[in-house]
């Protein structure tokens, strides 16, 4: 039986807790992966406890940091994350860059010494939320992709978010992978011993796989188009955007560099985040009715099909929040009996069945 939002959420935080984590962090940290699970983003919840947890027994996650700014100016902030979880750190990193886009109109911070942080929409809707328009991307530990005419895994999923205020609790909410699919979709295939859809993986040669364990077979994932005729250049193009923003800009290791997350202690993955007030340009209610009534003039696109109207971005992560509130948070048994396991391991109280 699913679990409700609030029992999920509690079950991160006492798993956190346990590993360690300080209180404040561990509440914040299982905020944001419970908001995952919620709007059906399940990739970046509490699928990766199991994960996590591998990192931190190998001394590559802190559970115990805490963010640090080491440089900062009227516009700019530098967040060392310590070597810590990334949720805290990207948090911090876009709460100050909120604070400077209030006062100067543009605030914009970076994060180095990081790990993976979850989804990128909930610190991009941090900022619609303060009536900012906000801009995500975060490198990725695992290289998996192959660039477009490469037979060499050489980028990650290197996702990026772009939210903007618009109509009241429904902002545009772009979330995305720089690849076909996000690798947590394929890691939970693999958790429920399931085949993925065809175009997700190729296999070495570059033949079509459905095995979700592909890549540790020497396959790789796909960037975003599939397959050169599908232009998957673009999604390759938007890789190196987001690497150079998450990881050059901040100092953290580049995706091809070979200690990209082998430094002693730390993963130093990136992240970008940044706010702006579209005050700058023109009365900022205007701008978020213009762009309320866009996203109102694409919902009312006739449809193709009339059982499968038009969305915009957000729509359906909303759709499913609303759902999940009330029916409460599925998790897939594989996965279940995993994070199970990690709780008694860590010495947690196990609430999720109760």
């Amino acid at each position: 039986m699913p679990a409700s939002y609030v029992t999920h959420r509690k079950q991160l935080e006492l798993i956190l807790r346990a590993w360690d984590m300080p209180e404040a962090t561990a509440v914040s940290t299982a905020e944001i992966m419970s908001w995952a699970d919620l709007h059906g983003i399940d990739t970046h919840g509490i699928s990766m406890i199991p994960t996590y947890d591998e990192r931190r027994r190998a001394g590559k996650i802190d559970m115990r940091a805490r963010p640090t700014v080491s440089r900062e100016t009227p516009v700019s902030a530098l967040v060392d994350g310590g070597g810590g979880l990334g949720h805290a750190n990207a948090r911090r990193a876009m709460e100050l860059a909120i604070d400077k886009a209030r006062t100067v109109g543009i605030g914009v911070a970076v994060v180095r010494n990081s790990a993976h942080f979850g989804a990128c929409g909930f610190y991009a809707l941090m900022a619609v939320e303060a009536g900012l328009i906000g801009m995500v991307t975060t490198s990725a530990s695992g290289i998996q992709v192959s660039p477009t005419f490469g037979a060499q895994a050489r980028l990650g999923t290197d996702p990026i978010a772009f939210a903007a205020p618009g109509l009241p609790g429904e902002p545009f909410l772009l979330d995305m992978a720089t690849t076909t699919v996000a690798a947590g979709k394929i890691r939970n295939k693999a958790n429920e011993n399931l085949p993925t859809p065809v175009g997700w993986l190729v296999k070495a040669d570059g033949s079509p796989s459905t095995d979700p364990r592909e890549v540790a077979k020497g396959g790789f994932m796909t960037p975003l188009g599939g397959t050169p005729e599908g232009s998957s250049h673009k999604g390759y193009g938007l890789s190196g955007m987001v690497n150079i923003l998450s990881s050059a800009l901040a100092g953290a290791t580049l995706v091809t560099d070979p200690l990209h997350t082998k430094k002693p202690g730390t993963m130093d993955i990136g992240h970008f985040l940044l706010a702006l007030d579209p005050g700058l340009f023109r009365d900022a209610a205007d701008f978020r009715a213009d762009v309320a009534a866009f996203c109102q003039t694409l919902r009312a696109t006739t449809p193709a099909d009339p059982a499968r109207p038009v969305l915009v971005a957000g729509d359906p992560e909303r759709r499913t929040a609303a759902r999940r509130r009330q029916e409460g948070i599925p998790v897939g048994p594989g996965l279940l009996a995993k994070v199970r396991d990690v709780a008694a391991a860590s010495g947690a109280a196990w609430i999720m069945d109760s």
